[in-house]
């Protein structure tokens, strides 16, 4: 699948920014820190650089339609590749306690745990999110050496 860098004109893909995080203020504001990146209205993710040394994957997304099929898996892997060849050494991701598909990819992948961030969904979005039956309370943060 194609995966390309969405251009400075071009509009970001809000509906599917929106399928990971339901703060279109937060998505707001590390879009304009970082890089999106786009597989035919299918998929997204954003790069965040940190530091010289770590870049953090934010906000990967796939459209519904497109779920189950590698589609996350290929994202992350471009990313990771994107990444290294721009000299990081790290890449940092946070996805949520309730988030279990995306929490086995990470890991999967290759990711370990690094931290948790208590309470951060509750201190940071105005309303409880729900994923599988479970309220998304906990940043589990998770790191990988490029």
């Amino acid at each position: 699948m194609d995966i390309r860098k969405l251009q400075a004109k071009e509009t970001a893909p809000m509906a599917l920014l929106l399928l990971a995080d339901p703060s279109l203020e937060s998505i707001q504001s590390y879009l304009g820190q970082g890089e999106c990146y786009l597989a035919q209205d299918l998929g997204v993710y954003v790069l965040l650089p940190l530091d010289q040394e770590t870049i953090e994957l934010k906000n990967v997304a796939v459209a519904p339609e497109a779920q189950g099929r590698g589609l996350g898996q290929q994202l992350i892997s471009h990313a990771l590749k994107i990444a290294k060849n721009a000299g990081f050494k790290r890449m940092e991701v946070g996805t949520g306690n309730s988030s279990v598909g995306p929490l086995r990819l990470y890991q999967k992948m290759g990711f370990k745990q690094t931290s948790v961030d208590h309470e951060f969904f509750i201190r940071h979005y105005p309303m409880p999110i729900f994923e599988n039956g479970i309220q998304c309370r906990d940043m589990i943060r998770l790191a990988k050496d490029l």
